[in-house]
């Protein structure tokens, strides 16, 4: 029963999406001749993919946000995509997560019926397939998302250098992020480029700034951002900013120092297990021989 609704649903989207089974409206059959009208006419009837998708979103929003939260993802899918500059949007990513859950989870139910393993296994396999799935599209994303924030933590020096001196030669702060949006390549260029974007679009370099502090979640961008608001308070804005450069010098190159120990402290590791386990076999052998002979005797 279940099959047969789903095949006359699968039929019925895919017959809907061929003209001579789904007649088109007159408004949309007057489109080609209006101007403007030759750029694509959109199906939105009651059977189509679009209002498919439209269905089928908020459902898989609301179980992808329910999911993730369940396993201690708590920052906006929204803010992470925006972070990596990615096309897709939360709606459009949840639905792709659902898709591979279906698609993990029909794989899974295939195996079970050629396999016929116990049913333990078998609603394991139920169960951690969609799963996985589903975390391993997470997983991409929070990678993306931490690279992207690493990226921009150790370029942030060079950048509050160079605006430090672009500010200290008499560029004001729209003319510095312009010219260094243009001419950087890596990560804080190409978010820059979009906080460019924002201020040609009607907002002030300082809202725009906080807007990209508050997407990017790095806490010396965060410093940086409150020093840069002082721009119409401050007559010595580029020192301020030299000054703020060197700390976030000085956080990097105390994070690379913890990296390097942490690093040193487990190479001790392996040499301990290889010293410890001759000593205790060694200790081990008179230990046993003098309970025998005590025993013997």
């Amino acid at each position: 029963m279940l099959s047969a609704l789903l095949l006359w649903v699968g039929t019925t989207l895919v017959l809907s999406e061929l003209r001579w089974f789904s007649r088109a409206p007159l408004a949309e059959r007057l489109r080609p001749y209006s101007p403007g009208g030759l750029a694509g006419r959109e199906r939105t009837g009651l059977l189509s993919m679009e209002s498919f998708r439209e269905v089928i979103g908020p459902l898989s929003r609301s179980l992808g946000e329910r999911l993730a939260h369940a396993f201690g993802v708590n920052e906006d899918l929204s803010v992470r995509l925006t972070r990596i500059h990615s096309r897709l949007d939360s709606t459009s990513f949840r639905v792709r997560q659902v898709g591979r859950m279906t698609i993990a989870f029909g794989l899974g139910g295939l195996i079970l019926v050629a396999v016929r393993p116990p049913p333990l296994v078998g609603l394991l396999v139920l169960v951690g397939a969609p799963l996985l799935a589903f975390l391993l599209l997470e997983q991409q994303v929070a990678s993306a998302s931490a690279a992207w924030q690493r990226r921009l933590f150790l370029e942030l020096p060079v950048l509050a250098e160079q605006l430090a001196m672009l500010l200290s030669a008499g560029f004001s702060l729209g003319s510095a992020l312009n010219r260094l949006a243009s001419r950087g390549s890596g990560a804080c260029a190409q978010d820059l480029r979009k906080v460019c974007g924002r201020i040609r679009q009607g907002l002030s370099e300082v809202e725009s700034l906080r807007e990209w502090s508050a997407v990017a979640g790095v806490r010396s961008l965060d410093r940086l951002v409150a020093v840069l608001a002082l721009n119409r308070e401050a007559s010595d804005l580029g020192r301020l900013i030299s000054e703020e450069a060197r700390a976030i010098r000085r956080d990097v190159q105390r994070e690379l120092v913890q990296t390097l120990e942490r690093r040193a402290q487990k190479v001790w590791i392996p040499v301990t297990v290889a010293t410890l386990v001759p000593g205790v076999i060694f200790l081990a052998i008179p230990f046993i021989e003098a309970l025998r002979l005590f025993s013997g005797s």
